[in-house]
């Protein structure tokens, strides 16, 4: 099974730390937040992974050939020329993940609980993505129907709402906060082809969840920590 974690972000909300080594390096309880992530991979069945890099690539490669690659196949999708954001760094990746089985993508920094074969099982053939979701409070929010598909996002902060349905309100939908964590089939790739360099993932659900399914999963019970920031390093993490 595939897998891309995403590694390349710059962490400016862990400095001084990332002044030094990339965010996926970081400790958190004494593990690299990298390891944690790849140990929980390994462990469901993920078996051939790819890591997309930018920020301290070397060092990322140097730690992954250290730990013997976690015993599994482990491949590089090299950004160091350009940070692509989410859904450009998907597109980057797709000679590494393109095939007949969809692919979880899993941020370095998102620790959870999640039961990733449970999760895998979430998603329906022929949808185009499942993401995992919750209810946890944000600004930002993905907007679901009544069927558990994405239909808009807005920021409750400003009132911004976003959707490819007309007039859509709020109010009628779901309001669930994206984890960083989704399944997608391979069929994405085409969709992706006419696309920029350097997009947001949310930009590009957003523009084709009305002729394309993008599912929403809630696993009751989940325990999510983003670890965007240094207080949170300190957490009694047992994730």
């Amino acid at each position: 099974m595939k897998a891309l974690v995403f590694a390349a972000g710059l962490g400016t909300r862990l400095k001084p730390l990332t002044d030094t080594m990339p965010k996926a390096l970081v400790p958190v309880g004494g593990e690299p937040l990298l390891a944690r992530v790849m140990h929980k991979l390994v462990a469901a069945g993920y078996d051939d992974i790819v890591i997309n890099v930018h920020h301290f690539a070397d060092q990322i490669r140097d730690y992954v050939a250290a730990q013997d690659s976690f015993g599994v196949k482990v491949s590089f999708s090299d950004e160091t020329d350009l940070l692509r954001e989410t859904g450009g760094g998907i597109r980057h990746a797709a000679p590494l993940l393109d095939g007949t089985e969809p692919f979880l993508v899993h941020n370095v920094d998102i620790l959870s609980n999640l039961d990733l074969a449970w999760f895998r099982a979430q998603h329906r053939a022929g949808d185009l993505s499942t993401i995992l979701v919750s209810d946890r409070p944000t600004q930002r929010y993905f907007l679901f129907d009544e069927a558990g598909l994405l239909v808009g996002w807005t920021n409750i902060a400003t009132g911004e709402v976003r959707s490819p349905y007309p007039g859509i309100d709020p109010d009628c939908c779901t309001r669930l906060a994206f984890s960083g964590i989704h399944c997608i089939d391979p069929a994405i790739f085409p969709l992706m082809r006419d696309w920029p360099e350097k997009f947001s993932i949310v930009d590009f659900y957003l523009s084709v969840c009305r002729t394309h399914a993008v599912r929403a999963a809630v696993m009751p019970g989940l325990v999510l920590h983003d670890v965007g920031k240094l207080s949170e390093l300190q957490l009694p993490l047992d994730l």
